[in-house]
């Protein structure tokens, strides 16, 4: 897809991070980008530096990213791209010795079902939501109508002990994948996931510190946390690449956790 200010973006998560840097690279494209996030006070700021437009999101609740998208539309046209960067976590095992009493306890199931909503009913409600746009769409000279790019983690497929809600819901993506490319390959929209290793973000900040040291020791070289513009170059080569599609792509350093 050739990038340009006749294109317009989505980026869910772009308030920060991996989707921060993704705004600002489609911005600096030409690209018209409508930032969903429900980080308000970020959301605007990063739009006022990039030129974007910020909408408030919840991606957990269907009226307010349906909300959101008629918004983005209504200011930029509808978007031929969706870059989505949802997610969170935290570190709990299924089951696990407490190391001072002794007791047994498993993994909160509330806390599993809201790791899992946010990451990947948030990921399939957003998809699900531009695919439908993307559809009324004609079909651009590059031969598509758009393009999702969905993001997993590496996690999805080392599972790191500790994260058994984050890992379940980044698998679901990736087995989304195939399966989301062969429903809209009729409909000309592509579809890709991103497998990102330990990046500086914000989620990486809840990480305890002494389960944090001996992260970048995972990584063959180089041995350092991603930079967030990493993600967005690829990210654009994605989008940019028309016979890139079903793909599973990891960005890591070559780490093996």
């Amino acid at each position: 897809m050739k990038l340009n200010d006749n294109v317009s973006a989505v980026v869910v998560g772009g308030a920060s991070g991996m989707g921060e840097a993704t705004v600002r690279t489609l911005r600096s494209r030409g690209v018209k980008v409508a930032i969903l996030d429900l980080n308000e006070e970020r959301g605007a700021s990063v739009a006022a530096e990039t030129g974007a437009s910020y909408f408030r999101a919840d991606i957990t609740n269907e009226e307010s990213v349906l909300g959101a998208f008629e918004q983005a539309r209504a200011r930029n046209g509808q978007e031929r791209i969706l870059v989505a960067t949802p997610g969170g976590g935290g570190l709990s095992y299924t089951a696990w010795r407490d190391g001072e009493s002794g007791a047994i306890r498993r993994h909160d199931f509330q806390r599993f079902g809201r790791i899992v909503t946010l990451n990947l009913n948030g990921t399939f409600l957003c998809a699900s939501i531009a695919a439908q746009g993307m559809m009324t769409l004609p079909i651009g000279t590059d031969g598509d109508k758009g393009v999702i790019l969905m993001t997993s983690s590496v996690a999805s497929q080392d599972g790191p002990a500790a994260t058994i809600a984050y890992v379940a819901a980044k698998a679901g993506i990736n087995g989304m994948t195939l399966s989301m490319a062969r429903d809209l390959a009729p409909e000309a929209i592509r579809v890709n996931t991103l497998l990102p290793g330990n990046f500086e973000t914000p989620l990486l900040s809840s990480v305890p510190a002494n389960y944090k040291s001996g992260m970048r020791d995972w990584n063959l070289h180089p041995k350092r946390f991603g930079h967030p513009d990493e993600y967005a170059t690829l990210a654009l080569q994605i989008i940019e690449n028309g016979y890139l599609n079903a793909a599973l792509l990891r960005l890591d350093g070559g780490a093996r956790v």
